[in-house]
Formats: C-alpha cells, structure tokens, sequence
C-alpha cells in the first residue's frame, strides 16, 4: 500500500506542472516604470492570477505608443488606456473591450502661498500641462470655467504644454500660476506642498457627470476573451484582489517601495493614499455616465480627440459584476 500510495503521490507531483501549463496566459503590455505595474506586480507576487485560474505575464515598453503597438500585433494581449481612446479605435472598426482599472484623474495644483482661490484667479498667468490641448483634464477644466465663471480658460491664460517631469520640475520651482499633472506627479507636487485649487473630480461632477466612471481602463481584444470563456471577469478578480490588498496591507506597499521612486516619506504616502482614492467602486461601468463624458469628450475635443466616436460604442466595456 505504501508503494501505491507514493506512486501516486509522485504522479500527481508530476502532473502539476502541467497542470499550470494550461492555464491561460495574459501578456501584459506595459511601461517600464508605469504605475499600473504596482496592481500588476501585487497580482503576481500574491498569486491572484493562478487562484483565479490564468497566468499573467508583463512585457515592459519604452512607452505608450509601443504597448499599444504590442497588442494591435498580437505581441500582448493587453495594456492600458483611457477608455475614451479605446472607444475611439473600437468605433474605427478595432475590436477593443475594457475591463476597469482606475479613476484617478488629478486635478490642478497652484503654487505653495499661491492665492488663487478658484480657476478665475488665474487669468493672465502660465498654466503647465502635462500632454496637449486635447488632454482630458484640461478639457474638462476648461468646461468647467466656462460653466462656473464664463471664463475662457485657453483665452485668458498661457499654456505651456509639456513632458510630465517638466511640468512636474518647473511647477515645483514656482513657474506657473497652475499645473496639471497624470496623477502620480500631482500626488509628489503635493508633498513637496502644493495646493489642489481644483480637482478633476469636483468639476466633472458639476458639469454632470459621474466622478465615479473609471477613466483608465486595461483593454484586450475581443477575439482574445472570446476565446477564453471566462478571462475577463477572472482578470477583473484577480484586479479587485490586489486593490483589496494594497488599500489593507502595509507589507504590499513596501513591496512596491524600490519601484515607487518616491523621494520621502510624504511623496511614498501620498502616492499610496491617492492610488488608493483612484480605486472605482466594484462593478460594470454606468454605460450612461461614460456615454455624457464621452460627449462632453466629443464636443470639446471633436474629431481630433474622439474620432468617429460620437457616442458609446456597443461592447466597449466588459460586463464584469
């Protein structure tokens, strides 16, 4: 009996690998220090992809343009985006769906000892932003001064358009009246004491829509999910998992402490309490909430922005509960 016993017990050893071999593999396209990495390495190291029945794997890139090169090619599987981009190459005949990720957007930093109480006060002054003109926080600032105090806020103010890091330096040595920073670089300019005048979330809503609505998204071909019954809403588990963690677990975030580059302790806890702040609630994306943004998207940015996008285009968003 013992005999048989070890047999088995050395068949079934055995049989494990391959056994992990078959689970569905997610190639994740991403930046080499993007902050999605955070989710995705605790995904990893805490082993929410195999107990949710796939493996992930991340392929680093130099930047956005050749992640979203990766999964056009077939090199990944999946990369991250803002859903209002994928809508764009959905509605251009690309077969994209999004599962959620994050709705941290930022907002606009002034100065330390600025007095600039509202988007008014900075009339006449430079304004730092991280992109273009069609950046979607500033489009929604701009609406939102528009509604607010019938104010142009391109017209009546200067904007320097630039890298993130530039605009992350040159906020922080008192060059512009404000800055509009990605998230991660506004949580560091607020460390190091600048003022959130306004953020995106508090003119989103009162220009009536959802704050709510998670604007970053990871996105994967349709065909790939469909060929994997299931995958999606595994991912999106495994996702929830990992947030549930970092928002309870000091040891998760010292994990991700080499990798942060945070220069201090104020910039590690802002980063940590502002990810945290981005995390959506649990559920599908309000179909109608996304579709207002979209069009709010559409008339401030038009075709340059949103392409043939003009409204929600079916099948974007995964149905994940």
């Amino acid at each position: 009996m013992k005999k048989v016993l070890t047999a088995l017990a050395l068949a079934c050893a055995g049989a494990l690998p391959a056994v992990a071999q078959e689970l569905p593999v997610i190639r994740a396209a991403v930046l080499k220090i993007g902050t999605v990495n955070w989710e995705l390495d605790t995904i990893v190291a805490q082993g929410f992809d195999r107990a949710h029945g796939f493996r992930l794997e991340m392929v680093p890139y130099a930047d956005n343009g050749a992640t979203r090169i990766a999964v056009e090619g077939g090199a990944a599987d999946m990369a991250v985006a803002d859903w209002i981009w994928v809508a764009r190459q959905r509605a251009a005949g690309m077969d994209y769906v999004v599962v959620p990720y994050s709705r941290a957007v930022g907002g606009l930093l002034v100065p330390e000892g600025s007095a600039a109480e509202t988007l008014a006060d900075l009339a006449g002054g430079q304004i730092g932003i991280a992109g273009g003109p069609l950046d979607k926080s500033w489009l929604i600032l701009r609406a939102y001064a528009q509604q607010e105090y019938g104010m142009d806020l391109a017209a009546e103010t200067e904007q320097v358009f630039g890298a993130p890091p530039l605009i992350f330096k040159a906020g922080l040595s008192g060059d512009y009246a404000g800055a509009v920073n990605f998230w991660h670089f506004l949580a560091k300019m607020k460390a190091a004491g600048m003022r959130e005048l306004i953020s995106v979330a508090t003119a989103s809503e009162a220009l009536g829509l959802d704050p709510d609505v998670p604007l970053l998204g990871y996105y994967f071909k349709g065909d790939f999910l469909a060929a994997h019954e299931g995958l999606a809403q595994a991912f999106y588990e495994a996702s929830r998992d990992a947030k549930a963690a970092l928002s309870s677990q000091d040891a998760a975030w010292e994990a991700l402490r080499p990798q942060m580059n945070a220069a201090d302790e104020a910039e590690f806890a802002a980063l940590r309490a502002d990810w945290i702040a981005g995390i959506p609630a649990r559920g599908p994306v309000d179909g109608a909430a996304a579709d207002r943004l979209l069009a709010l998207m559409a008339e401030l940015g038009g075709a340059d922005l949103v392409g043939q996008a003009d409204h929600l285009p079916e099948g974007l968003f995964a149905e994940v509960r």
